[in-house]
């Protein structure tokens, strides 16, 4: 979008490999965490209402919320909520929605009392989303409406967006939908064909105040004039949120930590880069970016607004190649700059063939000649029942001659496991699309089973696979 105006607005493509059906402009894909700036939105028409302010804390509005500190209980505002400056850890409580759920949004926010923090309360920048889901549930205790129907109602329909959805179902009864492909067959995730994910997979429901809004080119053409223009709606006089509220949204709030990228990518460095209320903002090539990026499992999503150009542009792929997006979207940012062609996409898979190929070798490196010792103990040794504090349980049984693990509060996350060495076994998960994961016992003085840890396999693991944040231990009977 351009001054005002819808300029480009296409799709590219098929919806589905091996089916016929093209992507257009009004084609709906998950945009993923782009979708963290709509939970935004909607709190800001609660502000513009006088339902709440921006730094009441959360206790106000939600007695029963607790953090693992009672003092971050006690101080925790609305605004921490959106700006990831918590004190958790990077994707901490992701696997209570990931790959699916069956915990309610509120049953999963309850859980962050047992979460403990990795820093001090706003010390440090970690991305997170289970607060965006506490944010989601702020706004139903706030209204008396679910999220999902306070987004769609007073954010989504006043916009004019009328393809986009908030919930599964919606999306699931729109025909003209993308479906998420990524690359499994290889040694991990990511290297190997492209081939369809279960579209029920791409995010638990509990989770999308935090990135589960699904939209077209058309209907986020319409939100980024939307955002251009300060909150006042295209062709009207009318306002979606006030001017204060628009100033809100974009103020930087918290430092980001600046990691560079290597080699033919350097330029593409920041010299500064935060997070405001659902947004990152950072400089280039001496302008303001707004922007954010999206991903949930088999699609990537890509929003940048230049607000001094006046220009916005909005980018999805139904796929985990982020290359291809990343390469676009950047080159499309230096046309509207009047820099010189860079050839971003060429560049962007070099990187990422590189990034891979290291990491194939590392993978290769360490999964050669595990060591011919173990395991402890007999197998029905380690089968029991097990707990986490913030997770919840899971089960191991003998099955056959086999150890098999059961996520308990994760549908369809069972599969066998296969003895490592020492008293590390791997999960060969059912479901393929589940990141593998090492699991070992810790055993104690007696020799029985104290507790149980996991590592993902893959070195590019999602960092939402938080396994390294989980410590099992035995359920009494």
């Amino acid at each position: 979008v351009e001054h005002g105006e819808v300029t480009f607005a296409r799709g590219f493509g098929v919806r589905k490999l091996g089916e016929p059906d093209k992507v257009d402009a009004d084609t709906i894909f998950p945009t993923g965490s782009t979708g963290k700036a709509f939970t935004v939105a909607a709190l800001a028409v609660l502000v513009d209402e006088g339902k709440i302010e921006w730094d009441d804390p959360v206790i106000e509005h939600m007695p029963w919320f607790k953090m693992y500190d009672p003092w971050v209980t006690r101080e925790i505002t609305i605004r921490d909520l959106l700006v990831h400056r918590s004190g958790l850890g990077l994707g901490a409580g992701d696997l209570l929605f990931v790959p699916r759920a069956s915990l309610s949004r509120r049953e999963s926010v309850e859980r962050l009392r047992y979460i403990k923090p990795e820093t001090s309360f706003r010390s440090a920048y970690a991305y997170d989303n289970i607060l965006y889901m506490a944010a989601g549930q702020l706004i139903e205790e706030v209204t008396g409406r679910t999220w999902e129907e306070f987004v769609a109602e007073e954010v989504l329909a006043p916009a004019g967006m009328v393809n986009s959805t908030t919930t599964l179902e919606d999306r699931f009864g729109n025909p003209n939908r993308a479906w998420p492909h990524a690359r499994l067959n290889g040694a991990f995730r990511g290297v190997g064909d492209q081939e369809p994910l279960d579209e029920r997979d791409t995010l638990g429901r509990n989770a999308a105040p935090a990135g589960g809004i699904a939209s077209s080119a058309n209907d986020m053409a319409r939100w980024m004039l939307i955002q251009l223009a300060q909150g006042r709606l295209p062709d009207s006089d009318e306002r979606l949120w006030s001017e204060e509220q628009a100033r809100e949204m974009w103020t930087p709030v918290t430092i980001m930590p600046i990691h560079g990228y290597p080699g033919a990518l350097a330029a593409l460095t920041p010299n500064f880069s935060n997070y405001a209320l659902g947004w990152n903002v950072q400089d280039y090539r001496g302008v303001k970016l707004v922007r954010h990026g999206g991903a949930v499992f088999g699609v990537q999503t890509l929003v940048a607004l230049i607000p001094e150009k006046d220009v916005g542009l909005f980018l999805v792929i139904n796929s985990e190649d982020g290359e291809a997006l990343l390469g676009l979207g950047w080159e499309l940012i230096d046309h509207y700059l009047g820099a010189p062609r860079a050839d971003w996409p060429a560049k962007f898979v070099a990187f990422v063939k590189e990034r891979d190929a290291a990491a194939l070798k590392a993978f290769k490196a360490e999964t050669a000649d595990p060591a011919d010792v173990g395991p402890s103990l007999p197998l029905e040794g380690y089968a029991g029942e097990y707990a986490d504090p913030w997770y919840g349980p899971i089960g191991i049984t003998l099955t056959d001659g086999q150890l098999v693990l059961d996520f308990r509060q994760t549908p369809r996350m069972t599969g066998k496991l296969e003895h490592w060495q020492y008293d590390t076994f791997r999960t060969r998960w059912d479901d393929q699309t589940i990141e593998p994961a090492y699991v070992t016992f810790a055993l104690d003085a007696e020799g029985d089973v104290a507790g149980i840890t996991m590592q993902a396999v893959s070195p590019l693991a999602d960092f939402s696979y938080d396994y390294d944040d989980l410590h099992f231990t035995p359920v009494a009977d």
